[in-house]
């Protein structure tokens, strides 16, 4: 049986128990650098745009601004990256003021040396014209971006506090009844079989050990799916022929990082819904494939017959469905997707996420 790991990683430096110290982002990040690129040739297509120059002169003049852009806009990233750690332990004010002091300083260090690169000295008057214009711009426009990044950042906490609430209800759903159930199921088998009674006992401490954990506690796909396993055994001991089980898993990268507690309540509702109505055999099948970077998995499971006895259908809130869809979207920023519908009269729950994955 796979053990839960439980040791204690240590957070990067600009966060702590899974909340971010400073507003700015990791200008370290390749991904961060490429948008920065981005922008900058944009913002230089528009000030080339806005100067009015002719069609013929615009070729020129749109690659001109285009270096000295992205000189002050490379450079500024580049001293935020080497300054990141020092930034990140002081206040958000003292943060942006600091950040847009280096920006203004990158624009007048380049600014300077564009001024005389491009022979504008040789012209009375234009080095204050051109130097004001120069930081006029870089002020208004770096405060925007600085201002944009810190509402980006209000935004992400407020996510981070969302996702805490929710997984703090999803931690107050355990079913009475399921704990009640596996208690007997334990007793019953402590006469029979003390081997298996062991076996039991150890998987739910494992799934309740998971259960009561903190918010900040991240996972892998290895736990979550061992978690899957010593829950569905201890329904298995309970249900006994009634519950089938089918796993269909094909070199699924276990070290992939989850939120806790993703799959267990989608497996929970198919036992609840799906299994324990019926006085049939029902089948839950878990199949995971990953495909060009993203890890993709199926819990499906029968539904009881609804032609005999309208009453064996249970209605839910979708309380976990909802909860697993939002923490997964506030984990992966939107990356990750669930999908819920029926197949061949079977219900199933779709879950893809990105691996390898890493948050800005």
């Amino acid at each position: 049986m796979i053990q839960n790991k439980d040791e204690k990683r240590k957070p990067p430096a600009d966060r702590v128990a899974g909340v971010e110290l400073s507003f700015l982002p990791n200008f370290c990040n390749i991904r961060m650098v490429f948008a920065v690129v981005v922008t900058a040739e944009l913002l230089a297509v528009v000030l080339t745009l806005a100067s009015g120059s002719t069609f013929e002169s615009f070729g020129s003049e749109l690659s001109l601004r285009s270096l000295m852009v992205q000189w002050i806009s490379l450079m500024g990233a580049a001293l935020l990256c080497l300054l990141r750690t020092p930034l990140n332990r002081l206040s958000n004010t003292l943060t942006g003021l600091i950040a847009w002091s280096l920006l203004m300083l990158v624009t007048l260090v380049v600014a300077v040396g564009t001024y005389y690169l491009i022979g504008l000295h040789e012209q009375p008057g234009a080095f204050q014209a051109f130097l004001l214009r120069s930081l006029g711009i870089s002020a208004v426009l770096s405060a925007l971006v600085l201002r944009y990044l810190h509402v980006q950042h209000l935004w992400r906490q407020q996510v981070q506090a969302e996702s805490q609430a929710r997984f703090q209800a999803l931690q107050s759903r355990i079913r009475p009844h399921f704990l009640f159930n596996s208690m007997n199921t334990i007793a019953s088998l402590s006469r029979s079989n003390p081997a298996l009674a062991e076996e039991v006992v150890y998987d739910l401490s494992d799934l309740f050990r998971a259960t009561l954990s903190s918010a900040e506690r991240k996972s892998t796909l290895a736990d979550e799916l061992a978690l899957c396993r010593g829950y569905l055994r201890i329904e298995t001991q309970r249900l006994g022929e009634r519950l089938r089980i089918e796993w269909d898993l094909e070199a699924l990268p276990e070290q992939a990082p989850l939120p806790s507690l993703i799959l267990q309540p989608l497996l929970e509702n198919a036992v609840y819904h799906g299994i324990e109505p019926s006085p049939e055999q029902g089948t839950i099948r878990i199949s995971g494939r990953y495909r060009r970077g993203r890890v993709n998995l199926s819990v499906r499971n029968t539904l009881p017959d609804q032609s005999g006895n309208s009453e064996r259908h249970r209605d839910g809130n979708h309380m976990a469905l909802e909860n697993t869809r939002q923490r997964l979207q506030g984990y992966f920023d939107g990356e990750a997707n669930l999908i819920v519908g029926n197949v061949d009269g079977d219900h199933q729950v779709r879950v893809a996420f990105p691996y390898p994955w890493t948050s800005s």
